[in-house]
């Protein structure tokens, strides 16, 4: 995939409607903190296109990004951060289950779960729930260039094993530091668009 065109084309709140696209869309959902926007801006090669911050808990709308007018890529909203008020964070995940449930254009999910640290029982409910809505997951292991070479296929495993996901679910290791899955995720994009 060759980005030519990316445009931030609508922002949903909790109370706005979803848009009626006719593309197809990717979504990426992950915890508070996994890297996602890092992960976005280094896919739309973009310095801050998707905000970056040290606080999580910063995406708090559903983006849809039109990228060459061939694809949507949607940012969810960042689960599990412990300071969002209990109400707001009901809030998102509606916001999230009415998109994943509703949306006509949704083609697959991108799980995001940091490759460092043991999953977390939110992250597996989440995997769980696209598998339940018959949805494909592709999980992408986050922040990749901070675990050796030789560890790497350890943590791999410890973030399969810990999501329960099957020997077919695809699972990318990435860092947006060095661009380890960058092509790999692109790949599946242009799947995505050729249908």
């Amino acid at each position: 995939m060759i980005i030519r065109t990316v445009d931030l084309e609508t922002v949903c709140g909790p109370a706005s409607k979803l848009p009626v696209n006719h593309l197809p869309e990717v979504a990426f959902a992950g915890r508070s903190n996994v890297g996602k926007s890092s992960l976005i801006n280094t896919l739309m090669q973009r310095k801050s296109f998707a905000r970056t911050s040290s606080k999580p808990g910063k995406t708090q709308t559903l983006n849809f990004y039109n990228i060459n007018d061939e694809i949507y890529l949607v940012d969810l909203p960042g689960y599990g951060y412990a300071k969002t008020s209990k109400t707001l964070s009901e809030k998102w995940g509606t916001m999230i289950e009415n998109y994943l449930t509703e949306s006509e254009e949704l083609a697959c999910v991108f799980l995001l779960v940091d490759i460092r640290n043991p999953v977390s029982e939110l992250d597996r409910q989440m995997y769980e729930w696209i598998v339940y809505l018959e949805l494909q997951p592709i999980i992408i292991a986050t922040k990749a260039d901070k675990v050796s070479r030789s560890q790497l296929q350890k943590h791999v495993k410890m973030v399969r094993d810990g999501l329960g996901a099957t020997e077919d679910d695809i699972l990318i290791p990435f860092s947006s530091v060095t661009k380890m899955g960058l092509e790999d995720i692109y790949d599946l994009m242009d799947q995505v668009i050729e249908g």
